[in-house]
């Protein structure tokens, strides 16, 4: 018998409520729209459900990037002055980058917010900050780029499908594997301020794992929709033009349809039961590592090791690029310019991007950035010198100024703003394959749009020396969105989940002399207890199979209580004794609703059931006496 605070609480034992091949599939859709809601480019994709080897993407987005694949729009936002939404992506640069100088400081752009979320402290009253320098909140600018997306989304498949009413679809947002559940309850919270769904019918959205769907998408792969790198090292990854996909496309005016193979792809004939393989999602603000076993003959998936990763995106290299401006310039007039000519820096990193995407190993010839004429004019206002002046003066040689008005970066400048964060995945893929788990890995897949990168791939193919086979699939950076829409269609396809952290309450347990620490005896009523106990629910990296249940019984200490809150904490440690060790933290709230059951039992137990094999924690309640259910819900938002 353990007490909980106030509680008592019976049954520790972790049940298969039904069986993990038979997970309720809830209410039927007619169609699965994805939104890929990436730290530098968005986009989405959707299916319907009685064709669902047919994925349909965004054709093009209007005000395209000269050199960059635009079925996906920058992840960009423009509110207006009072504060209300105006555009999103290209729509919101280009608007941003017309306006008069005088006036676009009074405009709200924000750009690469994302990463905000992947914080310790995330709250739901979180601020962003825009370009101007002034605070929003960041629910606000997630509802509002979900409700664009579903504006755009609904447009078109009611094009396609009359029948489509706000009900009939199920959405999927795309979150990294990496983010804690703070992370994810914000994006469900923002969905629901959006108007994307309801609270009432939570299940019409679900939060798919961006390494997890790319998995999925991988597993449907034919051989003329990949670049095989094989197993050979190269001086210089693969240049797409050489080895262009004849992918099976259907295009219209308003999307390109991609035919996904129904069963597994011919990738699948040379793998074998049991088979492991990596995918290293590399994208603008995470890169996220997910390690799956393949069960034949449906290609079920399997997670071997917790999902790790970290903020390694290619947004580093853009601070990087930042770093060396202000080596150059001087930090005082970067962070001026920033705020006195928002919409120019803008510009300034927009060229940035498109130079960074030349980068290659065995590049020669130098790459020449254009400074916005509000830069030059800007710091010979600044300096009282011109910006030629400034990089003779600096101790920077690989840049210089070119009389076309341009920097000119030599190909090793432009490669060592790649080194520091290229260093970090490659740092965290050697520590990965070195865990017994990872062994005899037979894929690596590298998906993500910084899987582009040809100084990433070389990176990635000398680390691994070899020992796998590495596969970047066309349109690699539609890999996930077109995976999400698969994971939608059938979310029970990934069959078992590791658990990324260690989660359980504090418990009361009877004190054992010689067992437990003096300085946790409580004596109550004559009984000696045991405070602070940890009780696991789920161990970090514990395997738990998707419709796997934990139950716990709870008392409420009076007959009138009304609402019973638990606390639940977390920690990166496998065992854990006592919540108040080192590591340990609160991180949500059970709460269980009993107004409205009283019953005459004399002892009212509430069974709880908590899920941890999906991608969020799910928690049920049911009072055992009445057979009713209980409203339960876990918050980690509060904490």
């Amino acid at each position: 018998k353990q007490s909980a605070y106030g509680l008592s609480l019976r049954g520790s034992f972790v049940g298969n409520v039904n069986d993990a091949d038979q997970v309720p599939s809830g209410p039927s859709f007619v169609v699965v729209v994805a939104i890929d809601f990436g730290t530098t480019s968005s986009g989405y994709a959707y299916a319907f459900a009685k064709e669902p080897e047919c994925i349909h993407t965004m054709r093009r987005w209007e005000g395209g990037d000269p050199g960059v694949s635009n079925q996906k729009t920058p992840t960009t936002i423009l509110l207006t002055p009072d504060r209300k939404f105006h555009s999103f992506g290209y729509a919101a640069r280009d608007f941003y980058h017309d306006l008069d100088p005088s006036e676009s400081k009074h405009w709200l752009y924000l750009e690469k917010f994302k990463m905000k979320l992947h914080t310790t402290n995330l709250s739901i009253n979180t601020d962003l900050h825009a370009a101007n320098g002034k605070r929003v909140k960041a629910l606000d600018i997630f509802a509002y780029a979900l409700a664009f997306f579903k504006e755009q989304a609904l447009k078109v498949t009611h094009v396609f499908c009359s029948l489509t009413h706000a009900n009939d679809v199920r959405w999927v947002i795309t979150v990294p594997a990496i983010w804690k559940m703070p992370a994810k309850q914000f994006m469900r919270e923002a969905a629901y301020k959006s108007g994307l769904v309801s609270r009432e019918n939570p299940e019409q959205l679900i939060i798919s794992l961006e390494p997890e769907a790319a998995s999925i998408y991988c597993r449907k792969l034919r051989l003329h929709q990949m670049v095989d790198l094989g197993t050979q090292t190269t001086q210089n990854g693969f240049s797409p033009s050489d080895n262009v996909a004849k992918e099976h496309v259907r295009r219209n005016r308003q999307s390109r349809t991609f035919l996904v193979e129904n069963v597994i792809g011919e990738l699948w004939s040379e793998l074998e039961e049991g088979d492991r393989y990596v995918v290293v999602d590399c994208g603008g603000g995470t890169v996220d590592l997910t390690v799956h076993q393949i069960r034949l003959p449906e290609g079920h998936l399997k997670e071997l090791y917790k999902a790790s990763g970290g903020p390694y995106g290619s947004i580093g290299i853009d601070y990087e690029f930042e770093k060396l401006l202000c080596k150059i310039f001087g930090q005082d007039f970067i962070d001026q310019f920033k705020i006195k000519r928002p919409a120019a820096w803008v510009d300034l990193m927009i060229a940035f991007e498109s130079r960074k995407r030349a980068a290659a190993p065995d590049r020669t010839n130098p790459l020449n950035i254009n400074l916005p004429f509000s830069f030059i004019d800007y710091y010979k206002k600044f300096r009282g010198h011109s910006v030629e002046h400034a990089l003779r003066k600096s101790n920077v040689d690989f840049v210089k100024w070119s009389s076309q008005g341009m920097l000119r970066m030599n190909p090793d400048a432009m490669n060592s703003l790649f080194k520091p964060t290229i260093d970090h995945i490659i740092q965290h893929l050697t520590e990965l394959f070195e865990k017994p788990e990872v062994s005899d890995i037979k894929f690596l897949f590298l998906v993500g749009g910084f899987a582009e990168s040809p100084l990433l791939q070389q990176a990635v193919q000398n680390m691994l020396q070899g020992r796998s086979r590495i596969i970047i699939p066309h349109d690699v950076g539609l890999t996930i969105l077109k995976g999400a829409v698969l994971f939608g269609l059938d979310p029970s396809v990934i069959k078992v989940r590791r658990s990324p952290l260690t989660y359980g309450v504090g418990v009361l347990n009877r004190f054992v002399e010689g067992k437990h620490p003096p300085e946790k005896l409580l004596v109550k009523d004559g009984t000696r207890w045991c405070t602070d106990v940890f009780d696991t629910f789920i161990a970090a990296d514990q395997s738990v199979a998707l419709g796997e249940m934990v139950k716990r019984s709870y008392t409420p200490a009076k007959p009138s209580q009304q609402v019973i809150v638990i606390h639940v904490y977390c920690s990166e440690k496998e065992n854990v004794s006592f919540i108040s060790e080192p590591g340990v933290r609160k991180c949500g709230t059970l709460r269980l609703d009993v107004s409205g059951t009283e019953s005459t039992a004399a002892r009212r137990e509430i069974q709880t059931l908590m899920q941890f094999g999906d991608t969020e924690i799910r928690a049920m309640a049911v009072d055992v006496s009445t057979g009713r259910t209980v409203k339960a819900s876990i918050d980690f938002l509060s904490h």
